[in-house]
């Protein structure tokens, strides 16, 4: 029942993946609040613990980085999906250097891996600024339909009415 209402939700999210970028922005930010005033309260409730000041600085940076999430989505989806342009661009091009190295036994996949990952990164940074405001929420939805599906099959082979590829025959 859950993987079928994650499928559901995943796909409503894809739909409306723009409302689903500021719902997760929104929460994002709300984590990085609530984060930030329990660290920043445990700086004092241990006072006399050497990391005083790096509990307190980053409990401060996080209610900080959570009241601008909160406080303006739209803004913080565009930067964080300018990130994450950013860093599969990077990890594509690491891939690619890895595949080429010529270490690999199979860097042919690696390469592809590569090259797949440094086109997502180009392509959502080519449609910046107006990325921003479906990414995050289109990543969500795909994340939460792959997690119902991977549920949905978990149930049914415990189930018994999927059969596993390398299980024996019965």
């Amino acid at each position: 029942m859950l993987g079928v209402l994650e499928i559901v939700l995943g796909t409503a999210a894809i739909g409306a993946s723009v409302l689903a970028t500021e719902v997760t922005v929104v929460v994002c930010g709300w984590l990085l609040l609530i984060g930030g005033i329990l660290s920043a309260g445990h700086a004092f409730w241990r006072k006399h613990w050497k990391g005083f000041f790096l509990d307190l600085a980053s409990g401060i940076l996080y209610v900080v980085a959570g009241l601008m999430m909160v406080g303006n989505p739209v803004a913080a989806a565009l930067s964080l999906t300018l990130l994450i342009a950013m860093f599969l661009l990077m990890e594509g091009i690491f891939r690619i250097v890895v595949a080429l190295s010529g270490q690999l036994e199979h860097w042919g996949w690696v390469m592809l891996n590569g090259l797949i990952t440094a086109g997502l990164g180009i392509m959502i940074w080519r449609q910046w600024p107006l990325s921003g405001l479906w990414v995050i929420g289109l990543f969500v939805g795909i994340e939460m339909i792959l997690y119902g599906w991977s549920l949905v099959m978990l149930s049914l082979i415990a189930k018994g009415a999927v059969v596993p590829a390398d299980s024996p025959p019965r």
